[in-house]
């Protein structure tokens, strides 16, 4: 049997996300939000969202579009364009759901989404982490995950350039 739409429908618009939390909560559910580029999907990655999917009910995760990657990352990033990378991280049975983003950070997003908790690796300490201030200022929490030494899109990169 085909599911051809169920991946899709975990990808979600600004005002799809609206609703869909707003019916996440009238169900007591627990949200979870982090967010990156996804580039290059990797262990890594994989680490970090199943760390934050277990801190609660609902991951919801935000995805920078390709012109932001390009602005934060370089004139040759992203290697895969916003909608496959959203499209692989809805395809994962631990993320409820994802939306991309424009803007450089994605502070509005968080404002918006009011997450009970706020997940990003360990390259960030919970002062530079983005959105905390107001996460915490609301009652939520935030969290650092340790980083999988060894795993980066920019090194995986490289090192297929240096082949």
């Amino acid at each position: 049997m085909q599911h051809p739409n169920l991946i899709q429908n975990k990808v979600f618009t600004t005002d799809g996300i609206i609703h869909q939390v707003r019916r996440w909560r009238l169900l007591s559910k627990k949200i979870v939000f982090t967010n990156g580029c996804f580039d290059i999907l990797h262990q890594g990655h994989l680490e970090v969202l199943s760390d934050a999917a277990a801190a609660g009910d609902i991951l919801l995760v935000g995805v920078n579009t390709d012109a932001s990657v390009n602005k934060l990352k370089g004139p040759h990033r992203p290697v895969n364009n916003e909608n496959l990378r959203a499209l692989m991280l809805a395809s994962l049975t631990i993320v409820d759901g994802v939306i991309l983003f424009g803007e450089d950070t994605p502070l509005e997003l968080i404002k918006t989404i009011r997450p009970d908790v706020l997940v990003k690796g360990g390259d960030y300490t919970v002062d530079k982490i983005v959105g905390a201030k107001e996460v915490i200022a609301a009652g939520g929490e935030v969290k650092v995950v340790p980083l999988v030494n060894g795993y980066s899109t920019t090194a995986l990169i490289e090192k297929i350039r240096s082949l």
